[in-house]
């Protein structure tokens, strides 16, 4: 498939009470792995890119790696490739453009785009990541390229306490409409497992809703009687097997 019908198929993938399933990886052998285990589409997670590669989270990572790695798991495996983005490389919008095209042009038919502010507190005014949005899709659409940009909102990752969640429901709705309205593709809000938010949320949002596993969240099954469009992982995959490979090894340098 060419890259534009790659990025049609991973829209068609978004489908409310049916959704995508993604697993997260974070490398070429990764992507590999979960192509062969069944996956229809596959997206990197910041954390665990950035944790192969020796680096923290929060763009630590340089994006010329950042590219280069999107670009060897695009040749790795067929599938369409969505990359965790983080808040763009930058902060003004045409900056924040001229770099999602950079992994565009390595491969990826998606990113996950979040209004967090990278090195700073709490998350950018409505206004200013729409702006952002706005930028990246008139960028797109330049291209002909129908690239999915799920909008994320730190709102419920940045309260730790989930009895707050219900008061950050309402500015959830309002960005989830202001960034369709910008062009965004999906709406992405790490953080929230509450089942009865979650289920409001999929229904006031005008955008396919993501929800990434907590061990708090509903299973798979609940999450699409709830309306969710897209189910991801995180970091779980990568901390999984990492933790598996250090018991391995630590089985063989430290044995009882």
């Amino acid at each position: 498939m060419s890259q534009v019908e790659k990025a049609q198929e991973f829209a068609q993938l978004h489908r409310k009470g049916e959704p995508v399933i993604l697993f997260n990886i974070w490398d070429a052998g990764s992507a590999k792995a979960v192509t062969e285990a069944g996956a229809k589409a596959l997206a990197t997670g910041s954390w665990s890119v950035a944790a192969a590669n020796g680096f923290g989270d929060g763009q630590a990572i340089p994006l010329s790696l950042l590219a280069v790695t999107a670009k060897l798991i695009s040749v790795t495996s067929p599938l369409p490739l969505s990359v965790d983005f983080e808040g763009g490389y930058a902060v003004e919008p045409e900056e924040v453009a001229a770099n999602v095209e950079k992994i565009m042009d390595h491969g990826a038919v998606g990113i996950n785009f979040e209004d967090q502010v990278i090195g700073g507190q709490g998350v950018h005014p409505i206004e200013t990541q729409v702006a952002r949005i706005r930028a990246i899709r008139d960028m797109a659409d330049r291209r002909e390229m129908p690239l999915f940009i799920n909008a994320r909102t730190d709102l419920f990752l940045q309260e730790s306490d989930i009895a707050h969640h219900q008061l950050l429901l309402d500015d959830a709705f309002r960005r989830a409409d202001a960034f369709a309205e910008a062009g965004a593709s999906g709406f992405f809000a790490p953080g929230l497992v509450d089942p009865e938010l979650i289920g409001a949320l999929c229904e006031h949002s005008p955008l396919p809703v993501n929800i990434m596993v907590r061990p708090t969240t509903p299973d798979n099954e609940t999450m699409a009687r709830l309306g969710v469009s897209r189910i991801s992982y995180g970091p779980a995959p990568y901390r999984s097997v990492m933790g598996m490979l250090k018991s391995e090894a630590e089985a063989i340098y430290r044995p009882s």
